[in-house]
C-alpha cells in the first residue's frame, strides 16, 4: 500500500467513504463492482496447507483490487472440490486471512475483499453444519426456530472467515416441476416474509448500522418472480401483471428490506420482456425509489452474460445492468469491461460512483476496514459443533409433516410391533436426504432412515431393511426380498421420494445448474436445473408401493423429498403417510422420533401436493373465478396448504370479531380489531397446533378477488383436554389489497375472516368495512 487508506481515519463513515471514492481511478472502482473469479480457483491445496494461486494474484492485479470472490469454500461436484482437496473448519479463517492479507497489502488503496458464500440450508462448506432445506423450514411454520439457526450459521460462515451469506428467501413454489422448489420457504407470500424476516434478523443480528463479528451480512435470492417462470422451468420467461408481480411475488421481499437485508440477488427470469438483472423498472423504480433500499444488489452467476443478446455486445450489456442498478456482477465477462462502458458513452462514470459506494458501504458496515481478518478476532470462532447438529435435528423433527393417518396405526411406540421392515430406496442413504448445494459430508456424518429407526425402535424389536428398487426408473430387482420382508413384519415403513444429491459423474452448466438428461444414470431428481414434467413417483417406487401394500401389512409411507410429489389416492394401502422433506443429515433420528412417539408431529404444509402434473396450479390462493373443476379429476390438491395431521384431535369455535363492521379509515392505527377463536384438544396426547387465520374478499375492491389468503397464524401447546383463545389483530396489512393505483390500501366491501388448521378446514365470520365519505381509506405503505 502506498499511501493511507484514510486520510481522517476518525470522519464519519459517510465522509470516509466519499473521500475513498474521490481518490479511485476509474480502474480501482470497475474492480470493486466485480466478483469475477470462483474462490476455488483461488488457492491450492499442498503438501504443508494452502497456497494461493497465480490466478488468483493476477485477477487482483488486474484492477489493483477486488470488489468480492464467491465461494473460496465452497465444496461440490460442480467446484471439483474434495475434503482432500478444500478447506476443511480448521484452516478456514487461516485461507481466508491470506486471501484477504494479499488483497490488503499489494493493492494501492488497501480496500479489503468481500467473501461471499453459499448458505442455502447452513453453510455449504466442508464441516459447514447443513441445515434442512428451506421447504422442510417452511413446513415449521416456526420462524423463531428458523432465525435461531440461521444465526448459528452465520456465526459458522464469519468464524472461517466469511462475510456474505447467499441465501434463498424470496421464490416462491408456484409450480412444483421446478427443481429448485425445495429452496423455497413455500407457495405463500405471507409464509414466505415471516421466514425472510426470520432470516435477516439471523444472520445480520439487531438492527442497525453495522454487522457484528458473529453475525454476516444476508443477499436475499432472487429478485423477483422467478418460481413464476413458464412451465416450471428453471430460468424461463415469466407471465406476471403488475398485480400477480405485487401481490405474491414481492412479498417476502419488502419483508426483507424492512428488515434491513444488505442485498438481494436479481434473478434469471425477465418480467415484462427484461431481464431482471437488468430491468430498471424493477431494481430502481421499485426496489430503491420505491421501497427506499440502500443495499447491494448483485447479479446471478453469469446472468449479465446474457444479456449480450439483448445489447449487441459484452460493453454495451454491462452498461445496460449497471444503469438498471445492478451494483456487484457474479464471473460473467461484462463487468470487467465498463471502464471501456464509461469511455465509450455508454454509461456515466457517476453511475458507476453509485454502484462502487453500494459495495464500500457494505464493507464499512460489516467493519472490513477496521477489522479485515479473522484470525484472533473476538467472539471466538463459531458455534459448538453438537449445538449446529442438535439445532439441524429440531429444525428436521418439527417438518415432519403427517399427510394421512388411519388414527391406529401411529406412533409405534404405542403398539405390540415386534418386526419393523424399512423399505426403500431413500431409507438408507444421507446424501439423499441433504438437498442441492450441500457439501461433501465426513464419513459417520449424519443419521439415516434406517439408522434413526433402529436406534429409537424399542428393546427386542427387530428391523428389517431391504432397498426394494431404484430411486429412478422401473427396475425393481429386490422387489422380491422387499415384499418377503414386509410379509414377515408388525408393520412396514415405506421411505419414498427423490434426491438433490450432486453425484461426482453429474454434468454441469457453467453456473453450476445440474444438466441431468432422460436415461442419464445420475440419480438426481430434484435440484437446480432439474425440473420434472411428471411429478408422480417413479414407475419403480410405484411398484414397490402396490407390492408391498398387498401383503397386508401395515404400510407407513415417509417421503424424503424437495418437492411435493404428486400422490395417488393411497386409502387401502397406506395407513399412515409423512412428508419429511429434505431434514438434513440427522433427518433420520427426527423421522424416527415422529414414528415412534417420542415427539408430536408438528409439520404443515408450506405447499399444496398436487394430485398430478396435469392440474396444474393448484397453489390455494389462485383467484376466485368460481372455476369447476377437471371432468376425470378434481381440480382441488390432494393435500391443502396449511394440512398437517396430529395424533390427537384438535376442535375449533366459530370465530368471533370485535366489531362486526367498521369503516376503511379505521385502520389507521388508532383502534385495533381483532378476530378470537377457541382452540381444544379432544384427545389424548398432546399437541402443538398451528392456528390459521385467512382473509377472503367476497365483494369490492378493484381487482379480482383470491380464493382466499394466509394473513397470520399461532403456534399454541395444548396437554390433552386443554382448550385455549387465540386472538389475531385485523389490521390494515390483514385487509389490504394491491389497488388500480398502484398501491396498497384496504378498500370498502365484504370479507370473511377464517380460522382454522389449514386453508380448506375454517370456519368464518363475516366483517363489512365500509367506504369513507370524501377522503377514502389510507393507503398502506407497506405489507405484513
Amino acid at each position: 500500500m502506498s499511501e493511507p487508506l484514510f486520510r481522517d481515519p476518525e470522519a464519519p463513515v459517510a465522509e470516509r467513504l466519499r473521500d475513498l471514492l474521490s481518490r479511485m481511478t476509474l480502474t480501482e472502482k470497475v474492480g470493486q463492482v466485480n466478483q469475477r473469479m470462483y474462490g476455488w480457483d483461488a488457492y491450492e491445496r499442498t503438501a504443508s496447507g494452502h497456497r494461493l494461486t497465480d490466478a488468483f494474484r493476477a485477477e487482483v492485479a488486474a484492477c489493483d483490487g477486488m470488489g468480492a470472490l464467491y465461494g473460496l469454500q465452497r465444496a461440490d461436484p460442480w467446484s471439483g472440490v474434495t475434503a482432500e482437496t478444500g478447506i476443511g473448519a480448521t484452516d478456514g479463517a487461516r485461507v481466508s486471512d491470506a486471501v484477504q492479507r494479499h488483497v490488503v497489502e499489494n493493492t494501492r488503496l488497501g480496500i479489503p475483499v468481500l467473501l461471499v458464500e453459499e448458505m442455502p440450508h447452513g453453510l455449504q462448506a466442508l464441516d459447514g453444519t447443513v441445515l434442512p432445506v428451506n421447504l422442510a423450514v417452511g413446513a415449521t411454520w416456526n420462524p423463531e426456530l428458523y432465525e435461531e439457526a440461521a444465526a448459528l450459521a452465520a456465526a459458522q460462515l464469519r468464524a472461517r472467515g466469511g462475510h456474505v451469506a447467499l441465501v434463498s428467501a424470496l421464490d416462491l413454489v408456484r409450480d412444483p416441476r421446478w427443481g429448485r422448489a425445495e429452496e423455497c420457504f413455500g407457495e405463500d407470500p405471507y409464509l414466505a416474509a415471516r421466514f425472510t424476516e426470520a432470516l435477516v434478523r439471523g444472520v445480520q443480528g439487531p438492527a442497525g448500522d453495522r454487522i457484528g463479528p458473529d453475525h454476516a451480512a444476508v443477499v436475499l435470492k432472487h429478485f423477483a418472480g422467478q418460481g413464476a417462470t413458464v412451465g416450471g422451468r428453471n430460468s424461463a420467461a415469466t407471465e406476471l401483471g403488475e398485480r400477480e408481480l405485487h401481490e405474491i411475488h414481492l412479498v417476502a421481499a419488502l419483508a426483507g428490506v424492512r428488515a434491513g437485508a444488505a442485498g438481494l440477488m436479481a434473478a434469471y427470469n425477465e418480467f415484462d420482456g427484461v431481464p431482471c438483472v437488468a430491468n430498471r423498472r424493477l431494481l430502481t423504480g421499485i426496489l430503491r425509489e420505491q421501497w427506499g433500499f440502500g443495499g447491494l444488489v448483485m447479479a446471478d452467476g453469469l446472468a449479465i452474460d446474457r444479456l449480450v443478446r439483448m445489447a449487441g455486445d459484452p460493453v454495451a450489456a454491462g452498461a445496460q445492468a449497471l444503469r438498471a442498478g445492478t451494483d456487484l456482477s457474479l464471473w460473467d465477462d461484462c463487468y470487467p469491461r465498463l471502464a471501456e462502458a464509461v469511455r465509450r458513452g455508454l454509461v456515466e462514470e457517476a453511475t458507476l460512483d453509485t454502484a462502487v459506494g453500494r459495495v464500500l458501504a457494505l464493507k464499512f458496515r460489516l467493519g472490513l476496514f477496521e477489522h479485515p481478518y479473522a484470525a484472533g478476532r473476538t467472539p471466538a470462532p463459531g458455534p459448538d459443533p453438537a449445538r449446529m447438529e442438535l439445532m439441524s435435528e429440531r429444525v428436521a423433527r418439527e417438518s415432519v409433516t403427517l399427510l394421512e393417518h388411519d388414527g391406529v396405526t401411529l406412533p409405534l411406540a404405542g403398539r405390540r410391533v415386534g418386526t419393523v421392515a424399512v423399505i426403500g430406496p431413500n431409507a438408507d442413504s444421507v446424501p439423499q436426504q441433504i438437498g442441492d448445494y450441500t457439501a461433501p459430508q465426513r464419513p459417520g456424518t449424519g443419521s439415516s432412515v434406517l439408522a434413526g429407526i433402529r436406534a429409537a425402535a424399542p428393546e427386542g424389536t427387530d428391523v428389517t431393511y431391504a432397498r426394494g428398487c431404484g430411486l429412478v426408473g422401473g427396475d425393481v430387482p429386490d422387489l422380491p426380498e422387499a415384499v418377503a420382508l414386509a410379509s414377515a413384519a408388525d408393520v412396514a415403513v415405506l421411505v419414498l421420494g427423490g434426491s438433490s444429491a450432486r453425484e461426482s459423474g453429474t454434468r454441469f452448466d457453467a453456473n453450476g445448474a445440474a444438466v441431468v438428461a432422460s436415461g442419464n444414470p445420475v440419480e438426481m431428481t430434484c435440484g437446480e436445473g432439474v425440473d420434472l414434467a411428471e411429478l408422480g413417483l417413479p414407475e419403480g417406487q410405484s411398484a414397490l408401493l402396490d407390492a408391498v401394500a398387498a401383503t397386508g401389512t401395515p404400510v407407513v409411507v415417509v417421503l424424503v423429498q424437495g418437492r411435493p410429489h404428486a400422490l395417488p389416492d393411497l386409502t387401502g394401502k397406506a395407513a399412515a403417510v409423512l412428508s419429511a422433506w429434505y431434514p438434513g443429515p440427522w433427518g433420520g433420528r427426527a423421522v424416527a422420533d415422529v414414528l415412534f412417539g417420542a415427539a408430536e408431529p408438528q409439520g404443515r404444509l408450506p405447499v399444496s401436493v398436487p394430485r398430478s402434473a396435469a392440474q396444474l396450479p393448484v397453489f390455494y390462493n389462485g383467484k376466485d373465478h368460481g372455476y369447476r373443476g377437471y371432468v376425470d379429476q378434481p381440480a382441488t390438491a390432494r393435500h391443502p396448504f396449511g394440512h398437517g395431521l396430529a395424533y390427537t384431535t384438535v376442535e375449533y369455535g366459530t370465530p368471533r370479531l370485535s366489531l362486526p363492521s367498521v369503516p376503511a379509515d379505521r385502520f389507521d392505527g388508532t383502534e385495533q380489531l381483532s378476530c378470537t377463536v377457541r382452540v381444544a384438544n379432544t384427545g389424548g396426547r398432546a399437541v402443538r397446533e398451528t392456528v390459521q387465520l385467512y382473509v377472503r374478499r367476497l365483494i369490492g375492491g378493484t381487482s379480482w378477488p383470491r380464493v382466499r389468503e394466509l394473513r397470520g397464524f399461532v403456534r399454541v401447546e395444548l396437554a390433552p383436554g386443554e382448550s385455549t383463545e387465540v386472538t389475531f389483530p385485523v389490521d390494515a396489512h390483514t385487509l389490504a389489497s394491491f389497488t388500480h393505483a398502484g398501491e396498497w390500501a384496504v378498500e370498502p366491501g365484504g370479507f370473511t375472516i377464517g380460522t382454522g388448521p389449514s386453508s380448506h378446514r375454517t370456519q368464518e365470520a363475516r366483517l363489512t368495512v365500509t367506504a369513507v365519505p370524501a377522503t377514502g381509506a389510507p393507503a398502506v405503505d407497506e405489507r405484513g
